[in-house]
């Protein structure tokens, strides 16, 4: 697994390199300088997860692309978020100015060592979509891309190619990472970006949820 104390890695690698991060400020609220935490307790994510409005069905995809959420975002120099993504889950990585050019990961939802940049695919912990489902079709331009980019909140990971697309935009009520030790933090993750982009939750993902947070104990 990816270390979890992501922030310090992040800083050491801004400074190295010159990147700037992103800040992904909450949907109608100004910027925000709060860093995520490395992790939450369990007791603190499902009091996050009861605060979530619930609600009956899925909203609509009428509308949705990708496009909607533009990414990857300029981080400075020649960096972009995902450059930014790779450094800092990575080890031994190597760069060319900003761009990732080697290393090694080791998939989050998986465990997979992955020994090449053109390997790991960046996955949004909330997939777009489910975002848009669940709110974020009345959200700006640059909100969305606010939320594709943000490297504030677990929102984004550097995981196995095989694992991103049999995820693909699925809530953890019909898919958890295979890595079942992964599961208290998947959950973790899901909760607090939810939290706080005030995304709504079904009752089965809910359900879920739920049941994930069991395995943090």
């Amino acid at each position: 697994m990816p270390p979890r104390n992501w922030l310090p890695l992040l800083l050491a690698a801004t400074l190295l390199t010159g990147c700037e991060t992103v800040d992904a400020g909450s949907p109608g609220t100004a910027p925000t300088t709060t860093k995520p935490k490395d992790s939450q307790t369990s007791g603190s994510a499902e009091a996050q997860l009861n605060k979530l409005t619930v609600v009956t069905k899925s909203g609509t995809m009428a509308g949705y692309s990708r496009e909607k959420f533009p990414h990857w975002k300029s981080t400075g120099k020649n960096c972009d978020t995902r450059d930014s993504v790779l450094e800092r889950d990575g080890s031994k990585v190597k760069t060319s100015g900003c761009n990732v050019v080697a290393g090694t990961w080791t998939s989050f939802y998986d465990g997979k060592t992955l020994d090449a940049p053109t390997k790991v695919d960046i996955d949004h912990t909330v997939p777009l979509a489910n975002a848009w489902r669940s709110g974020a079709n009345k959200w700006t331009t640059a909100q969305r891309e606010a939320f594709a980019n943000d490297l504030d909140r677990p929102q984004l990971l550097a995981v196995s190619a095989t694992s991103n697309r049999s995820k693909g935009d699925q809530d953890p009520s019909t898919w958890k990472p295979p890595a079942k030790d992964a599961w208290c933090d998947y959950a973790e993750d899901w909760i607090a970006v939810k939290s706080y982009y005030k995304l709504t939750v079904l009752q089965k993902e809910k359900d879920a949820l739920n049941d994930m947070l069991e395995t943090c104990r």
